[in-house]
This record gives C-alpha cells, sequence and structure tokens, in this order.
C-alpha cells in the first residue's frame, strides 16, 4: 500500500510538472505503460468538432475520423462508456486508421478502450490501454489507476484552459492591433486628404491605396490620364514614407531628350562626353535615402529601360565614363498616361520592366468619372487662390457647379483648377463664383475632336509677315514655336495630344518646347 501511495505521488508530481498539452499526453501514457505493465497506450484527442481524435504520438498517421458509428473510437463517443475489444475482433474491424494504431501497439491480446470526460460533462479524448491481460478490471480497477486518471483529466482540462487564454489574449492582440493600425490608416487618410481632394468613394479607396503604398517599399506604378493629379499621389507616398525626411527627385522623362536622359540620371565624370568639363552627379545619387519619381515612363528610349531594370534589381548603377559603380538606396515610384500594355505589344516597352515597377499599381480615375468631387476640388483651388493672392472669392454657387457638372473635363483636375482661378480672377472679392464666370463657352473645341476647317486660315500670332523677313531660320523658328503653341493651346495644354496633332513623337515636340521656351497653357 505504501508502494502505490509513494508511486502514485511520483507519477502525480510528474503529470503536474507537464506545461503543455503534448508533454503532458506523452508523459501520461508512459506512466500507465510503466505503471501497470502495458505494451502501449494512446491518449486520443477529441477536436472541437467531436468527430476526429488526434494522437501526436502516431505523427501523420494519428488522426482517426469517426464520423461512421461503426468505428470503435465512434462507439466509445457515442455511448461513453468503456469498451474492451480482442485481437479477433480488431482484425474484422475494417478501419485503415484503427489497423494503423493496431499494428503500432505491436497487436496485443485485447485493447480497453475508455473516454475521458471532464466533471462538465465534455469528452477531451480516448485513452486506449493495450496489452496481453486476460481481466481488465484488475487493472481499470485499481485506486491508483483511478487517481491517474482523475489527475490526468484535470491536467488536460487547466492545459485546454491555459491553450484558450493565450488564444484569447492573441485574438485580443490581433483586434487591438487592428485597430491601431485602423486609426493609423484613417488619420493618414485624413492627412492626405488635404491634398488628394474629393469624398468620392474612388477618391477615398485612392487615399487608402496610397496609404498602403507609402507604408512599403515596393515600387509603385501610377497609371491615369494627363492631369489627373498622379504627381500629387507620388508626392503623397513620399510624404507619407518613412524616407520623408529624404529627397524626393523628380525626373520628367518626357521633358529630356534622349541623348542627356541617361546622362541626368547615371551622372557623368569630366571628361566623359564631349561638353563634360566637370563631373556631375545623377539624379539616382541624389535620390539615395529618398524617393525616385520617374514621371511619363512610357516615354524612356528601349535602350534606357534595359539598365534602369538593372538598378533597380541592385540598385547600383555607373555614372558615363566612371570606372566603379556606386549605390543609391531608393524608393521608386513612376507615372505614366500611357497604356503601357500598349507599348509592350507594340515593341516599345519591356514587359520585365513593367512587372518591376508595377509592383504596387495605382490608377488615378478621370474627374469625369467622379463628378461627386467637383465641390471639394473647386472650393480647394479657390482657398489655394485666396492664400497667393491675398483675396478672392468665398466660395462657389450651385449653379456654378451645377455647369461644371456637365462638363467633360478632358483636361482632369488641372484643366478645373485653370478654370476655377480665371473665374476667381473675374469674381468680385467675396462673393462667390457664379456661371458666367466660368467661361466654358469659351473653350475649345473638345480634346480629341479636330477643328472645323474656316474658310481662310486663322492668323496666328508670332508668325512674322513674308515681306519683312530678314533671317530665314529665324523666321522657320518663329513660325515652328508658333504652331507648337497654337496647338497646345487648342488641345488646353495636353502635349500628347498635341504631339498627335502635328505629326510628332511626344519626346520630340517637348525638346521643342524648351528649345523655344513654349510652356504649356
Amino acid at each position: 500500500m505504501q508502494m502505490e501511495l509513494h508511486t502514485g505521488i511520483e507519477l502525480a508530481v510528474a503529470l503536474i510538472k507537464q506545461d503543455t498539452l503534448p508533454a503532458l499526453l506523452d508523459t501520461a501514457t508512459r506512466q500507465l505503460e510503466s505503471a501497470f505493465g502495458l505494451s502501449k497506450c494512446w491518449a486520443l484527442e477529441l477536436d472541437l468538432s467531436g468527430r476526429t481524435l488526434h494522437c501526436g504520438q502516431l505523427g501523420d498517421a494519428g488522426e482517426f475520423d469517426c464520423g461512421d458509428f461503426s468505428h470503435p473510437f465512434a462507439h466509445v463517443l457515442q455511448t461513453g462508456k468503456p469498451r474492451e475489444l480482442t485481437r479477433a475482433a480488431s482484425y474484422r474491424l475494417d478501419h485503415t486508421g484503427f489497423q494503423t494504431l493496431f499494428e503500432h501497439s505491436d497487436r496485443p491480446r485485447s485493447l480497453w478502450l475508455e473516454p475521458l470526460t471532464g466533471a462538465d460533462g465534455r469528452t477531451l479524448g480516448i485513452l486506449a490501454l493495450c496489452g496481453d491481460h486476460e481481466d481488465w478490471q484488475s487493472i481499470v480497477g485499481q485506486s491508483l489507476y483511478t487517481g491517474l486518471k482523475q489527475l490526468l483529466v484535470h491536467q488536460w482540462i487547466s492545459q485546454l484552459q491555459t491553450r484558450d487564454q493565450v488564444w484569447q489574449r492573441r485574438m485580443l492582440k490581433r483586434s487591438l492591433d487592428h485597430l491601431h493600425d485602423a486609426e493609423s490608416v484613417r488619420q493618414r487618410c485624413q492627412q492626405l486628404s488635404h491634398s488628394l481632394v474629393g469624398n468620392s468613394e474612388a477618391m477615398t479607396n485612392l487615399r487608402a491605396q496610397v496609404v498602403r503604398a507609402a507604408s512599403s517599399q515596393l515600387s509603385v506604378l501610377i497609371q491615369g490620364e494627363t492631369g489627373c493629379g498622379k504627381d500629387v499621389v507620388a508626392r503623397g507616398i513620399h510624404e507619407l514614407s518613412e524616407r520623408a525626411t529624404g529627397p524626393m527627385v523628380v525626373v520628367n522623362c518626357a521633358a529630356i531628350p534622349d541623348t542627356l536622359l541617361e546622362s541626368e540620371l547615371f551622372g557623368h565624370t569630366k571628361g566623359a562626353f564631349s561638353g563634360a568639363d566637370q563631373a556631375k552627379e545623377g539624379l539616382l545619387a541624389q535620390a539615395n535615402g529618398g524617393t525616385l519619381f520617374l514621371d511619363e515612363i512610357g516615354d524612356m528610349p528601349m535602350a534606357l529601360q534595359s539598365k534602369l531594370l538593372r538598378v533597380l534589381e541592385s540598385r547600383q548603377f555607373r555614372p558615363l565614363g566612371a570606372r566603379e559603380e556606386r549605390f543609391s538606396d531608393f524608393r521608386l515610384v513612376a507615372a505614366t498616361h500611357q497604356p503601357l500594355q500598349q507599348g509592350i505589344d507594340d515593341g516599345l516597352f519591356r514587359r520585365d520592366l513593367f512587372y518591376r515597377l508595377s509592383q504596387f499599381p495605382l490608377r488615378v480615375i478621370p474627374l469625369r468619372e467622379r463628378t461627386d468631387d467637383l465641390e471639394a476640388l473647386s472650393r480647394h483651388f479657390i482657398r489655394l487662390y485666396v492664400e497667393r493672392e491675398g483675396s478672392g472669392p468665398l466660395g462657389i454657387s450651385s449653379h456654378a457647379l451645377k455647369r461644371l457638372a456637365g462638363y467633360d473635363f478632358p483636361g482632369n483636375v488641372r484643366e478645373l483648377r485653370n478654370i476655377i482661378e480665371l473665374a476667381c480672377l473675374q469674381t468680385a472679392a467675396n462673393g462667390d463664383i457664379q456661371p458666367e464666370a466660368l467661361r466654358l463657352d469659351d473653350l475649345l473645341v473638345d480634346a480629341g475632336q479636330v477643328a472645323p476647317v474656316a474658310a481662310e486660315a486663322p492668323t496666328i500670332p508670332g508668325i512674322p509677315v513674308a515681306d519683312e523677313i530678314r533671317d530665314l531660320k529665324a523666321a522657320a523658328q518663329a513660325f515652328e514655336a508658333a504652331i507648337i503653341r497654337e496647338r497646345l493651346q487648342q488641345y488646353r495644354g495636353n502635349r500628347a495630344q498635341a504631339a498627335e496633332s502635328l505629326g510628332l513623337p511626344k519626346r520630340t515636340l517637348a525638346h521643342k518646347c524648351l528649345k523655344y521656351q513654349v510652356t504649356d497653357v
């Protein structure tokens, strides 16, 4: 009796020491095997569905589907009573999982299957005793066995409660983290709404996407029509990112001639080419620690695209004429109004570069598809005008807003700003902009439409009179500049459409605008 008590205390202490459920079950089964001379003992845990038992000691093979009532485990679970199985009966049971357990038990003479149930009636699992015993009651009837079984159930429930508490704490922490993240996103979106103005669903979604893009280091590709505010989106990404204290270097790939773009990006050493009388740091180097914004990336020459791809993969580059490579830690944001997929199909843009640029794609919806933003944008531009000029209108009338809503805005937000600022100039201070101040009737034909041919060629300001020409080269340049200026006015500053109407590549038009100092309308 004293030895049984001493053994029971040792076994109980060993059970209490276990701090995880797998360790508890493993210790308990080994103790039962040793204490009662069993060939094998298994502890099977019942999952929440109440139909599947798991035995961690068997690894992948230790999962038993007890949906079929003919399964011996299912019978024990359903009745809630122990069951003895002889070797002969076990052979007749055609259940693959059970036969696996029987094989791992060295095919004992019999098995004792006993459900383990808590005080609240919850079934925890099944205890399977395996051995060559003829009378299982001589074992399960002992006080030592009964005490160990009760302690095992108690500790099992305790482990489940601890596991539930840990799970609940994790869920609580996850919920709190989610709330914190949601509040942080909300605050950042609110901050962004001062520059990305609008209350439409499209703008609300865009601001949320910009916040998410800013929190990552992924390359961002912003796509949208001319004048829709892609540069504002890019600046928002930079200012909300961890690189906000670093530089934001802006490169307009369409405004820099092909021959100079590589030098501008990579820099060059002194004497690298004709005219390089001193070394120049490139924009890639200047963007170190900050953001590199490549605007109109669709106009980048193919030869330079392959070099840019390598830079994006390694962040290393070599200035023109240099022998050693340099490193620049920058985050790339690119923008384009061109359909890059069409450029890929036409062989004008590299597919691999497109995928590298668009790790986080953003699309800015044109203004005509979000007319709900017209009022907020108009009032925003009025405020900017008043801050700059010192006086101006107080707001805009509902009739004027209705008039704006009927306009198509081919020039998008940039065009709206021009319209509002002109209206501010023609509205009395402290008044409201009225429909007639918008001057929509004075706008030329919609973008994309060809102006009607007049009976006589219209007079274009800036073109010299033939009789007064004394310098043919200067006259030709003045004529070209005047034509470009007139065409940009016709298309309200849309260089892509102006270039197309003149049969020029957009890059060539941009170069001529720089050469002749022609600015967008």
